[in-house]
């Protein structure tokens, strides 16, 4: 399999899985990345008018996840630990993620995510340690 083909099944895997019948993104994997993009529906916000946490923290971790998982072709990864840093709220309009591989061992792995409004503005930014897992990539689960 190349790895265009490996990159297209983890892009059918992640459209999907069941969060994705709620948020809907659609994402795109290389080498050692990936991107998505999300419009901002009013259910992401919290009571005080801004997009909640855990929205920026999906789109962080699933960048980061995704990126890691572009190297690995076997089986799915795990997040170990994820830290996430808030700079800016949003409210309305569209935001954008990316997530790149930045270290690479047998084991462990380290990705940084960041999330974008539309015209650049850094709206959070997040790393996190993902390791191999024991599920195989295979078509029963979406990789296909």
């Amino acid at each position: 399999m190349s790895n265009e083909q490996h990159y297209r099944k983890l892009e059918n895997l992640y459209a999907d899985g069941n969060s994705q019948r709620y948020f809907t993104p659609r994402i795109s994997v290389r080498e050692g990345e990936a991107e998505l993009e999300l419009p901002i529906r009013e259910d992401y916000l919290h009571p005080g008018g801004t997009v909640h946490g855990h929205v920026y923290f999906k789109l962080l971790d699933d960048t980061a996840y995704f990126a890691v998982n572009s190297l690995v072709e076997d089986v799915g990864v795990l997040t170990v630990s994820f830290n996430v840093y808030f700079t800016r709220p949003i409210h309305s309009g569209r935001i954008r993620a990316f997530g790149r591989v930045v270290h690479r061992s047998k084991k462990l792995f380290i990705a940084e995510s960041h999330l974008h409004a539309m015209d650049g503005k850094e709206l959070a930014r997040g790393s996190g340690t993902f390791m191999r897992s024991r599920f195989s990539l295979g078509p029963e689960i979406g990789y296909k």
